[in-house]
């Protein structure tokens, strides 16, 4: 009897339990149901968009707040060479008139023109639905849930606020690289309403940014540049009502600076002390100018430069740069070859002397002995000087001939006026001390106020 009495009361228990566990849900379902109908009239139909004049559309007033922009990379390409992409991490807020609604004075605190409704009962409202054009990714940030908001205001104004992340691509040129200007445009349109259905609008306070907001590498321009136009849309057949942001982002030459110019400079300066060394240290030389060399190939393969096909500004100081330093190789090469016949026709004076000494022994006075070519000629002292290109013959009859200087093209000569002797590759040497500098200088003065020209 004991045990029939205890599953009698066990099972009335569980019924008790059950049939409130059932009241509480069914109260709860029925408090969810009727929140949307406090301010929805029971004919309500959220497929429809609200009322208008006639052939007017549905105006969307659309704002942007934007909080952060990074990840603009100029490495990471996009189905082409010229897309790229970044991420905007924003809060959007749309508002219209939704005159359907009916809204007692009841649900709005004490002093409060508006009210704060769940994302859910958003769900029971018609919706405009906007859209980015040129976006990879848009989606609504979430955390335990969407930060989504609604809020109703005495005036049947709907204004809906949401947190969203959103990559876009954008079409950068890079011609005037690293000094370059990109403008980004984030396109938004209406999905399925065409312009005549709903016309999107740009509050009165547009797109701000975020005061903290910084860019490692760009600089954003100021006031940003806001259009509402409507597009024709081929794939979906009629015009669409567009907002866009112009974004302008301007790069910073900081970095540049430090990491390539100034140092591809002081390597094309130190490629210079080359013609100082002389040709006694060869491989010191040599050392130099390939060090210098390699140096500037590993320092512009491995910078941050984007993977274009076409030209770009720092490809044109890239090629300036190691054009110096190789024609300072060049120059070496040729010195060397200069010596070399330099030093072969030198050691054939003394074989060609003996079968000079003749002319003297047929009365001639003392004469300086020169050289041109490895055949030494003769001339007298008290002659008028004449250079190693020609020959005095005056004790053999011949006239005079007039003073000049030998040619460039030999590797010595006699300067007529100092009598001291001119070794062709020493010259060279020389003068590319003072050229190479000139040069270099000329260039940079045409690159630069030519790449801050276009840039401006």
């Amino acid at each position: 009897m004991l045990d029939k009495f205890n599953t009698n009361a066990f099972i009335s228990f569980g019924l008790g339990f059950i049939l409130m566990w059932l009241s509480e849900a069914t109260e709860a379902h029925m408090n969810y149901t009727a929140k949307p109908r406090v301010v929805l009239p029971p004919n309500y139909v959220k497929e429809i968009r609200p009322p208008s004049k006639k052939g007017s559309p549905v105006i969307v007033d659309f704002s942007i707040f934007v909080v952060d922009i990074n990840s603009i990379n100029v490495e990471d390409m996009d189905f082409s060479d010229t897309v790229y992409i970044f991420r905007v991490d924003m809060f959007i807020h749309q508002r219209w008139l939704e005159s359907r609604l009916e809204i007692p004075d009841d649900i709005f605190e004490e002093g409060d023109d508006y009210v704060t409704l769940l994302p859910e009962v958003f769900e029971n409202f018609w919706q405009p639905d906007p859209y980015f054009l040129n976006s990879k990714i848009a989606e609504i940030a979430t955390l335990t849930h969407k930060f989504t908001s609604v809020t109703l205001y005495k005036n049947k104004t709907v204004r809906y606020a949401a947190r969203m992340h959103a990559i876009i691509a954008c079409q950068m040129e890079f011609q005037l690289y690293p000094m370059d200007i990109q403008v980004c445009p984030i396109y938004i349109e209406s999905f399925s309403s065409n312009n005549q259905k709903v016309k999107l609008r740009w509050s009165d306070s547009g797109v701000t940014l975020n005061p903290e907001l910084k860019l490692l590498q760009y600089n954003l321009g100021q006031p940003l540049e806001l259009e509402e136009s409507d597009g024709y849309m081929p794939e979906k057949v009629g015009n669409f009502s567009r907002l866009t942001v112009y974004f302008r982002f301007e790069r910073q030459i900081g970095h540049h600076l430090i990491q390539t110019f100034a140092p591809s400079s002081l390597v094309v300066m130190l490629s210079w002390f080359s013609f100082w060394l002389g040709l006694d240290a060869i491989p010191g030389r040599v050392t130099l100018l390939v060090t210098c060399m390699l140096t500037l190939v590993t320092m512009f393969t491995g910078a941050d430069i984007p993977p274009v096909a076409y030209v770009k500004a720092l490809d044109l100081w890239m090629a300036g740069c190691m054009l110096s330093v190789f024609a300072a190789l060049a120059e070496f090469v040729v010195v060397k070859v200069l010596d070399v016949q330099y030093q072969y026709q030198v050691n054939r004076i003394p074989k060609v002397l003996p079968m000079r000494i003749s002319n003297m022994e047929k009365g001639q006075c003392a004469t300086v002995a020169s050289w041109e070519g490895g055949a030494v000629r003769s001339r007298k002292a008290t002659q008028t000087p004449t250079t190693p290109g020609q020959t005095s013959l005056q004790g053999n009859g011949g006239p005079p001939k007039p003073a000049r200087r030998q040619s460039l093209l030999s590797v010595a000569w006699t300067d007529t006026d100092t009598g001291v002797e001119k070794i062709m590759w020493r010259e060279i040497d020389k003068v590319s001390r003072a050229v190479f500098p000139i040069l270099f200088f000329v260039f940079v003065l045409l690159y630069w106020p030519i790449l801050l020209m276009k840039s401006s």
